[in-house]
């Protein structure tokens, strides 16, 4: 249990199953359901995805464990009964397997996983402290992991850059409502996030500001692109982030921050599966020719 709330096998998992109907459903659609499912290249870049993100959780641990016993303490106690030899053990097993097998899938993914690699020790190790710097990586890395599928499959729509800039706006948003509810933590260990530079108020107005940002790509796949019954899924994202706005401004203490945060991560995990109502009779038939 300790290991696995270290990796953080929940969002792994969330990830991957991203990674996977993306793949089927926006990035590759002119491919069969078939097809993609026995590519075992995809299998390998999703599970080289998993193995690094899962390493990256680690060596954020790490640096951050000081910090996580102020904001976190009983779940940082959890964590802690792994040792520190069985973490680095860990930590360069998975980072091992990512490299390998994106180096079998070709060597442009090998050399893309080295890269996303040390991009998040280098995040984890100084950029996390530097104001503005932390937030930016932070969504960044988030959203690199689908980079390697468009990579792979050569496709580039303009559909999948709206989605990619709708994503990165909620993640930045989640990254700085987290910043909010580890204020104490940040301000002990010296980290330069926004909150403790420049104080929760300007914080929240740039937390509307990203909210407002955030509607820009919301109407632009309802009104120009054809994302089928996908688009109620968007209303509602839409009416649940202004509602976070009067949230944010009364919030002032912590419990009240993991709301908005809870909210935040339940739009990312029903996104996930919302891909899915894009075309709801084609994924049927789809299906169909599957079986």
């Amino acid at each position: 249990m300790s290991l696995f709330s270290s990796v953080r096998l929940y969002n792994v998992t969330i990830v991957a199953i991203a990674q996977l109907l993306a793949a089927i459903f926006i990035i590759a659609p002119e491919l069969t359901v078939k097809t993609i499912l026995l590519d075992y290249r995809l299998w390998l870049i999703i599970i080289a995805s998993s193995a690094a993100i899962a390493g990256g959780y680690i060596i954020n641990n790490f640096y951050d464990r000081e910090k996580d016993l102020i904001n976190r303490p009983q779940k940082t106690l959890l964590e802690n009964k792994v040792s520190r030899s069985t973490l680095w053990s860990v930590y360069f097993t998975v980072n091992g397997i990512a490299f390998v097998l994106g180096s079998i899938v070709s060597w442009r993914a090998g050399l893309f996983f080295a890269f996303y690699i040390f991009a998040m020790w280098l995040y984890s190790h100084k950029l996390k402290r530097i104001l503005f710097a932390g937030n930016l990586m932070a969504a960044l890395l988030a959203v690199t992991p689908f980079f390697v599928l468009f990579m792979y499959y050569k496709n580039f729509y303009p559909v999948i850059l709206v989605h990619g800039g709708f994503l990165f706006l909620i993640l930045g948003m989640r990254e700085l409502v987290k910043d909010l509810e580890n204020l104490r933590g940040d301000l002990a260990q010296n980290y330069r996030t926004i909150p403790v530079v420049l104080g929760e108020k300007v914080s929240k107005q740039f937390y509307t500001f990203l909210t407002l940002l955030t509607i820009i790509p919301i109407a632009v796949l309802i009104q120009f692109f054809d994302i089928g019954f996908m688009k109620y899924y968007f209303a509602l994202i839409a009416g649940a982030l202004l509602v976070c706005l009067p949230l944010i401004w009364s919030s002032r203490r912590k419990r009240e921050y993991l709301l908005i945060h809870f909210i935040l991560k339940m739009i990312i995990a029903v996104g996930v599966f919302s891909i899915l109502l894009i075309d709801l009779p084609v994924i049927l038939e789809r299906l169909k020719t599957l079986i």
